[in-house]
């Protein structure tokens, strides 16, 4: 089996960008067994191929997750974050009808913030040296 690049190519552009994504329920209630996190993976990767972005990993706990997503330069990460947590919200709700008594009256799943770190390449203080040391034109 042949390892697929990890740098992608656009219309205009070179890309590598991946983005660690952590959703928490709402009030970290301990809503999860391994069953739905099983199917919030099958969902997650159905909503990433959709923004054609890759869901390269996933985990979670009972009251949140966590994604390694590799997206392109064109895909707003809010939107994407948002189709995430609606897609899987409305899913996990049809086909697991116990987990309603955990949306209380918000009617929510998630929490309605998230967390979204930019994972990959080089350190910040070795890319800041690498543009430090560029030859800049003197005149």
């Amino acid at each position: 089996m042949t390892k697929k690049p990890a740098i992608r190519t656009g219309r205009h552009c070179v890309f590598e960008l991946h983005v660690h994504l952590v959703f928490v329920t709402k009030f970290r209630h301990a809503v999860f067994a391994k069953r739905h996190l099983d199917r919030l993976e099958e969902v997650f990767a159905e909503v990433c191929r959709d923004f054609e972005c890759e869901l390269v990993e996933f985990n979670g706990e009972t009251e949140h997750v966590h994604l390694l997503v590799n997206f392109p330069p064109k895909v707003a990460l809010s939107r994407l974050v948002n189709s995430l947590k609606g897609v899987s919200s409305r899913y996990l709700r049809r086909e697991f009808p116990e987990l309603a008594q955990h949306y209380w009256r918000a009617n929510k799943l998630w929490s309605g913030s998230y967390y979204a770190g930019s994972v990959g390449g080089a350190p910040l203080s070795v890319l800041k040296t690498y543009i430090e040391n560029q030859s800049a034109p003197i005149t």
